[in-house]
C-alpha cells in the first residue's frame, strides 16, 4: 500500500509547530455566521488565547468565552486551533440557556495589514434549550489592536542556553 502524499503533508505541517504560533496579542472584529456578531481574542500565554464572542440571531443574543491553543503550520501567520468553553443566551421565546462549546478553526493573519481572517466550526451543548445542539461555523474577520512584541536575538537564544545549562 502506497503512502497517500496529501495525508503525509497534513501530518507534516501538523508537527511543525513554531515557538510562537500567532502575531498578535490583542485582535477584534466581526463574527460573519449563525449567529452573527462580535469577537475579540486575547493571547495569555505563548500559543493560548481567550476568545470571547457576542451572538445576535434574530431571537436571541448569546455570550461566549473560549480558550484556544494553537498550532502554527507554516510559520507564524497561518495557525489552526483547538479550544472549548461555555455560553450563556437568552430566546425571546424560551429563555435563558447555557451550554459547552467546542472549536476548532484556521486563522490566517495577513502580511504588512493588521487584520486577521478565520474560519472556525463550534459545536454546543444545549442546557435549558430547545435545541440539544448546535453546529455552527463562521468566517471572522478582526482587527489587530496590540502587534505581538519581536524579541531581539539575547531574547531568542537566552532560554536556548539556559536549557543546555539545566535551568
Amino acid at each position: 500500500m502506497k503512502p497517500n502524499p496529501l495525508v503525509l503533508t497534513l501530518l507534516g505541517a501538523g508537527l511543525a509547530l513554531p515557538a510562537a504560533a500567532q502575531k498578535y496579542r490583542t485582535a477584534a472584529g466581526i463574527r460573519l455566521g449563525n449567529p452573527y456578531g462580535i469577537t475579540v481574542q486575547q493571547a495569555v500565554a505563548s500559543r493560548v488565547t481567550l476568545e470571547g464572542i457576542v451572538g445576535l440571531a434574530s431571537r436571541e443574543v448569546t455570550g461566549t468565552v473560549l480558550g484556544e491553543y494553537h498550532f502554527g503550520i507554516l510559520g507564524r501567520s497561518l495557525n489552526y486551533y483547538l479550544g472549548a468553553g461555555g455560553h450563556l443566551g437568552n430566546n425571546k421565546d424560551t429563555g435563558r440557556f447555557g451550554g459547552f462549546d467546542g472549536i476548532i478553526g484556521i486563522e490566517y493573519k495577513i502580511a504588512f495589514l493588521p487584520i486577521v481572517l478565520s474560519y472556525d466550526f463550534k459545536p454546543s451543548v444545549e442546557i435549558n434549550s430547545d435545541d440539544w445542539a448546535r453546529f455552527p461555523s463562521a468566517l471572522s474577520v478582526r482587527y489587530v489592536i496590540f502587534k505581538q512584541r519581536n524579541k531581539t536575538i539575547g531574547e531568542r537564544t537566552r532560554g536556548l542556553f539556559d536549557k543546555v545549562r539545566g535551568r
